[in-house]
């Protein structure tokens, strides 16, 4: 059975999720992963009648619900908090801005979204952590492996009560791998795990586009962590092959811009190739949903968004059950 192919909210966040719906269906696409923000998963109101009401909304457009993602609260659990935080914050986690205090709020909202999870039927919750040593990336001034190593404890001070009450539910949380996380790349995942002694709560949702244009290998990060991946995102990119005006930073530069080295593009339109992601999820046997996350600066989304679908069901396939060479060999 092909895997169901599903389409996060979080870019259409600015439509009612009824609307939003409506859409998902036109487009073709077997079910939905809701972002919790704009009205499409509001956890502050998400007791067991609204996650009902929910599970029936989607019903009634024969859609699946598979995952919900805390992208933006989860970011503020353990980041450097500053004023770019308040513009993607509810208020009541905002608060009066302290720095911890939105720290505290944000974590007692991520266990909420975990329960809410579990009301909804459902065993994953995607999103960010944050990373308290971000701004360390560039080792200038001079950055000490004590300051890394004291970042990542306080990553997981900050996650593993998370964490542990995500276990006690039966809900996992997949980090999606992303520069200004705790990991993004193959290594940073590593000590990401190991920061929190491998939590059977915590690993990652796959997302390729976000380590194409950094020149990690995005099928080696599958094999390396086969039981850790436990939603995938479905997200092209593209990147120059040649010297640009701005370089892997961004340069200040909007996404969208055609004179940065990279940018995000509808799948099938950049240089991931999805063909050999596809072999190799087959590989570690994930049979979860394959979500697109569309986003493409330069392009209409509706239409992005039909054609994202119909390039995800093209190139996923199943595995084959039986050695091609089997029926050359006698009995």
């Amino acid at each position: 059975m092909a895997r169901a192919v599903t389409l996060f909210t979080g870019q259409w966040a600015d439509l009612p999720i009824e609307t939003m719906c409506q859409k998902a269906q036109e487009f073709g696409y077997d079910g939905l992963e809701l972002c919790c923000w704009g009205d499409h998963m509001e956890i502050d109101k998400a007791d067991q009648d609204y996650c009902n009401q929910r599970k029936a909304l989607l019903k009634k457009y024969d859609l699946k619900l598979v995952a919900i993602s805390s992208h933006l609260v989860g970011q503020c659990v353990a980041d450097k908090i500053d004023e770019r935080h308040k513009s993607i914050l509810p208020d009541y986690i905002w608060g009066d801005g302290n720095p911890e205090g939105v720290r505290q709020r944000a974590a007692a909202e991520m266990i909420k979204t975990a329960k809410v999870a579990k009301m909804l039927g459902l065993n994953t919750v995607v999103g960010f952590t944050g990373s308290p040593i971000w701004h360390l990336l560039y080792s200038f001034p001079p950055v000490t492996a004590e300051m890394v190593e004291k970042g990542y404890k306080e990553f997981a001070t900050r996650w593993t009560p998370i964490l542990d009450e995500y276990e006690k539910l039966g809900v996992k949380f997949a980090l999606e791998v992303h520069p200004t996380e705790i990991a993004f790349d193959i290594h940073t995942a590593h000590l990401t795990l190991k920061a929190l002694n491998n939590h059977p709560a915590f690993g990652f949702n796959f997302d390729p586009s976000h380590f194409g244009y950094q020149h990690v290998d995005y099928v080696k990060f599958i094999y390396e962590f086969p039981n850790r991946i436990f939603h995938v995102h479905m997200k092209d990119a593209y990147w120059s092959d040649k010297p640009m005006h701005v370089g892997v930073f961004g340069g200040h530069m909007n996404f969208g811009d055609n004179r940065r080295y990279w940018n995000f593009r509808s799948l099938g339109r950049g240089k991931i190739n999805f063909e050999n992601i596809i072999r190799a999820l087959n590989d570690i046997k994930y049979r979860g949903p394959l979500s697109v996350e569309w986003e493409d600066s330069g392009m209409n989304r509706e239409a992005g968004a039909k054609e994202a679908y119909n390039f995800v069901k093209f190139v996923d396939f199943e595995p084959s059950n039986i050695a091609f060479d089997n029926a050359m060999q006698k009995e």
